[in-house]
């Protein structure tokens, strides 16, 4: 009888893990970026590769950096979303073209839309990896001295522009006027 508890004792181990693992909201991955300043990358325009966009430009300004790609079913979702902050003009967003062709990029902003001040070509994808970057969309809410203040995993609703970004945006540019 005893032979059997240790693996009965294991095994209610591992459902007790899988179940609290299963409970937990993938959208809240901890990101080890948060405080620390942007990874720099010097990555060429994705109208205009002989324009380089780098995250040293945008110092002295709250902005956006939304990771984005053409083939990206919830890029789709959110879009609707990009192109109304940025006709709001409250806080610049750019783009980060995350592992995707070029001409089929530019195809997708031309029929959805272009929300973005500019947008990085990241082909190959190392940007983004040195981003953290899981998956695409993710956004980023960088302060003006360059450091990384909040990152959302997934497509934007409402509710997260409303209640979380919006407001950090508001806070961080209240800040930089101080």
């Amino acid at each position: 009888m005893n032979r059997y508890l240790l693996p009965l004792f294991i095994f209610i181990a591992l459902v007790i893990l899988l179940a609290v693992g299963l409970s937990l909201d993938p959208r809240k991955v901890p990101s080890p970026f948060i405080g620390k300043p942007a990874p720099a990358f010097n990555l060429p325009q994705l109208h205009d590769d002989s324009k380089i966009i780098k995250p040293a430009d945008f110092k002295g300004h709250v902005w956006l950096l939304n990771v984005w790609a053409s083939w990206c079913v919830s890029c789709r979702q959110e879009h609707p979303l990009l192109m109304e902050l940025a006709n709001s003009k409250q806080v610049p967003v750019y783009g980060l073209n995350y592992k995707d062709d070029q001409a089929d990029a530019i195809l997708w902003l031309k029929q959805w839309g272009n929300p973005y001040q500019a947008s990085a070509f990241d082909s190959a994808g190392g940007t983004g990896i040195d981003w953290g970057v899981y998956g695409v969309p993710e956004t980023f809410v960088i302060d003006k001295d360059g450091i990384i203040r909040h990152k959302h995993i997934g497509a934007l609703k409402r509710s997260d522009l409303d209640e979380t970004i919006m407001p950090l945006v508001k806070k961080l540019q209240s800040a930089a006027q101080g």
